[in-house]
C-alpha cells in the first residue's frame, strides 16, 4: 500500500490543516462498492441531487442519515425466505422461481462526504430511482467581504 507524506499541505496551507486530515481520511477509509449505481447532479449554483439506482427497494427498505458533513445511505431488503418464514403458510404463498435474475436487490451502504455547509434538503423514492436533494448554504459570516485599503481594524461582528 502507498503511503503519502502531507507534511507539505500542512506548511503550505494556513487555517486550512483540516483539509489536509480530510484527505489523510479518505486515503484510509475502506474502498466502497459500485453499487448501487447513482449520479451527481448540479441543479443550481449551489443546488445538488444525488439519484441512485435501487430497484426493488420500497420507501421503508431506505435509510438516509446525516452526521457531521457525512450522508449515509443504507438499503437493507429482507431475503425472500425471510419473509416466507414470517408469514403465515398458506397455499398462496409460494417463492419465486426466476430463470434469470438480474435485479439483485441486494443490501448496500454508501456515504458521501459532503463539504462545509451543505445541507440535505429533501429524499424522493420514485420509480426505482432514489433522489436526494442537496443545498450549499453560505452563512453571512463566510462570505466574502471586500476590505479598503487605509481602513481601521474590524472587530468581531
Amino acid at each position: 500500500m502507498r503511503t503519502i507524506d502531507l507534511s507539505p499541505l500542512y506548511r503550505s496551507f494556513i487555517g486550512s490543516d483540516h483539509l489536509a486530515s480530510m484527505i489523510d481520511t479518505a486515503n484510509r477509509q475502506e474502498k466502497q462498492t459500485s453499487y448501487p449505481p447513482y449520479n451527481i447532479e448540479l441543479l443550481g449554483e449551489d443546488k445538488y441531487r444525488i439519484t441512485m439506482a435501487v430497484a426493488g427497494f420500497a420507501k421503508d427498505d431506505v435509510i438516509i442519515e446525516v452526521q457531521e458533513n457525512t450522508l449515509k445511505v443504507t438499503g437493507n431488503k429482507e431475503s425472500e425466505t425471510e419473509n416466507a418464514s414470517k408469514e403465515l403458510c398458506s397455499e398462496e404463498t409460494q417463492q419465486r422461481k426466476y430463470l434469470h435474475k438480474g435485479i439483485s436487490e441486494r443490501n448496500f451502504e454508501r456515504k458521501f462526504q459532503l463539504g462545509d455547509n451543505v445541507k440535505v434538503l429533501a429524499a424522493d423514492l420514485q420509480h426505482g430511482m432514489l433522489h436526494i436533494d442537496l443545498e450549499r448554504v453560505v452563512p453571512e459570516a463566510q462570505k466574502p467581504r471586500r476590505i479598503d485599503i487605509g481602513s481601521t481594524v474590524i472587530e468581531n461582528q
